[in-house]
């Protein structure tokens, strides 16, 4: 049973990681795209350090490895655990003020620096299984971070207590990763693959406890950039080509069923999600998204289908849809460890839980250290309402998350090489 300091230390630590400023700039040419998430590397690499963790480092890039060293004559494989430091670009994580809720009696939260933002019970049926937990939110003026600070906040208070056991808990090497730049789609850019040298990882980016992922969309971007000519509006005619209109078209042209507001589950979309420009020059980005890769060829097709038959309404005009690859479903490399989503949902059941093999309508680290050839299942880590103001945790939550990885260590410690 955790014991009440022990949970006030997790809760000390999440605090202390989501009031440092580690938002993601998407429009960054640098790695990591902003400086200020070395803050909390650094200050993660300070804490490794002082836990008494093994082989730490911290690369130029901000990413932060260290290792909970094997009990004593046990070869168990390494397998490695993952959280990213930064925040989405969607909400400011500038100045955040968290709130404690202790003892929470249940109904809706009303955010005290933003009264229209309020946190309803109706559309987090979960806070109905929370009454007497201790829940954090914002001021409802940032997000709180818990994407993925209460991920760092679970892995490193898990590392705390294994250490703490001195032995009695059998487990072989765990690797720690932090990373940059997750939010943003470049959170594995920088991991050196050697330095991990692990048989699978777990990312701690998920939501609520009791879920595993072993599924993401498959991912590309398409960009549809459109070139006309301008003149002064008083003489434009049969001069002027308006590649606004143009590009209103094209989106007017794409099919409805295919947006995010009308899909769920397995189905995928495309989602214009930002567009830019003027008369002479105008452009959008689409997010392509399906379980199914060889769809995004498919949609790919269409944008291009669509893209052709503006070109014979507006011959003036140049119409370009460029296409890049983004991630995959991590499902694609499951294969190579089947261990990795057998011992996870075995870990949540000896936690006390229900598992839930649940999918990613989005992607996660795991996507691309999946693809290169570390299978990374994710895992609840205790967040709610990721990239908005009406972001919350539950420290009882998290805490049974850091359980769910004590049995995990346990679990692979059994396991041969």
């Amino acid at each position: 049973m955790t014991s009440a300091t022990s949970t006030e230390s997790l809760l000390a630590r999440f605090l202390r990681y989501v009031r440092i400023d580690t938002q993601a700039d998407e429009t960054s040419s640098t790695y990591p795209s902003t400086a200020k998430q070395l803050d909390l590397s650094r200050l993660l690499h300070e804490e490794c350090r002082d836990m008494g963790l093994a082989d730490i480092s911290i690369t130029d890039d901000g990413i932060v490895y260290a290792t909970i060293p094997a009990t004593p004559g046990c070869d168990a494989p390494t397998i490695a655990w993952f959280a990213h430091v930064d925040t989405s670009p969607e909400t400011s994580g500038t100045n955040v003020q968290p709130i404690v809720h202790t003892d929470y009696q249940g109904g809706d939260i009303v955010l005290p620096a933003d009264t229209t933002r309020v946190i309803r019970v109706s559309e987090n049926p979960v806070l109905e299984c929370l009454k007497g937990a201790t829940l954090v939110t914002t001021d409802g003026t940032t997000l709180l971070g818990g994407d993925d600070k209460a991920g760092i906040a679970v892995i490193l208070t898990a590392a705390e207590r294994l250490l703490a056991a001195k032995g009695d808990i059998e487990h072989g090497p765990i690797r720690i990763c932090f990373t940059c730049d997750e939010e943003i789609g470049h959170g594995t850019d920088k991991i050196d693959m050697s330095a991990l040298d692990a048989v699978c990882g777990y990312t701690l980016d998920g939501e609520g406890t009791g879920k595993i992922d072993g599924e993401t969309f498959s991912a590309d971007l398409a960009t549809v950039h459109v070139r006309g000519i301008n003149t002064h509006p008083s003489m434009g005619k049969d001069k002027m080509v308006n590649a606004v209109r143009i590009l209103a078209q094209f989106l007017a042209a794409l099919p409805a069923e295919l947006s995010p507001e009308r899909t769920e589950g397995r189905n995928g979309f495309l989602h214009p999600y930002q567009m830019s420009g003027g008369v002479a020059d105008a452009q959008v980005q689409i997010l392509l998204r399906d379980f199914e890769t060889p769809k995004l060829a498919e949609y790919a097709e269409q944008l291009e289908a669509i893209a052709a038959g503006l070109r014979k309404q507006h011959p003036k005009a140049e119409i370009h849809v460029n296409v890049k690859r983004q991630y995959r479903n991590m499902r694609d490399g499951m294969e190579r460890e089947p261990r990795a989503m057998k011992l996870g949902i075995e870990a949540l059941r000896a936690a006390g839980l229900d598992p839930e093999i649940t999918i990613i309508r989005g992607g996660t680290d795991g996507s691309a250290l999946t693809e290169k050839g570390l299978p990374t299942p994710n895992l609840s880590s205790g967040q709610h309402n990721p990239h908005s103001p009406l972001e919350w945790t539950s420290v009882e939550e998290m805490d049974t998350c850091v359980r769910v990885l004590i049995e995990l260590a346990r679990l692979w410690g059994r396991e041969s090489a």
